[in-house]
């Protein structure tokens, strides 16, 4: 199998995977933290094992800089978050669906208990999400289109399987930091930083100060 004929058919996965997980929340007991955990762990596992730099990438990047690396993550978190914390006073004072879009964000939240949610983010979500997205598939992508077009068509994937959801804000959200990530990612070629970024923001917006009301 091809080089593009694989990225094709894990990027189809990806879409196949996350796609009904955004629309039906849960199956059962299998809520959406469990699910989207399930998901990543799977694509990450066939990712690493169909592309043998994969590996040899990641271990670079975890030599190198690494402080670097996690002060940058900390600080484009923080900065991310500052966006989306003018966001989220504009977008309420200027528009009359946003905040019951806001709301429907955090309805993800389902009864799972907050501190199960953030353990699968900081072990599995915000890094899996990163592994995968960007240092997996904007890469692979990117190897075969070029960079710019790889970025636009990781970010598709990315923002593409929330629109399921119908939710305007979380749509906006998805677009918004895919953009940001995947600029992050093409910027400094670091899954770690990446990682940090990611999962700091994740666990920040989702449970420490989150938006809404």
């Amino acid at each position: 199998m091809s080089s593009q004929t694989k990225v094709l058919v894990l990027s189809a996965l990806a879409v196949l995977a996350f796609s009904p997980m955004f629309v039906l929340h849960k199956i059962g007991a299998f809520d959406f933290w469990w699910w989207m955990s399930c998901n990543l762990i799977v694509l990450l596992a066939i990712g690493f094992l169909t592309d043998r730099e994969y590996l040899v990438l990641l271990k670079k990047d975890l030599s190198t800089g690494l402080w670097r690396k996690i002060g940058i993550g900390l600080l484009s978190a923080f900065l991310l978050y500052l966006l989306f914390f003018a966001g989220n006073y504009l977008f309420r004072k200027w528009f009359n669906f946003a905040g019951s879009g806001i709301e429907g964000v955090y309805s993800f939240k389902g009864d799972a208990a907050g501190i199960r949610i953030a353990l699968l983010m900081l072990i599995v979500i915000g890094p899996g999400e990163e592994l995968f997205r960007r240092g997996f598939l904007q890469r692979k992508l990117s190897s075969v289109t070029g960079k710019w077009i790889g970025l636009l068509l990781a970010l598709i994937l990315y923002t593409g399987v929330h629109i399921f959801t119908g939710n305007i804000m979380l749509i906006l959200a998805a677009l918004i930091c895919g953009l940001f990530w995947g600029w992050l990612y093409q910027k400094y070629q670091s899954m770690v930083l990446n990682v940090v970024s990611h999962t700091v923001w994740d666990i920040v917006v989702f449970l420490l100060l989150p938006f809404n009301s």
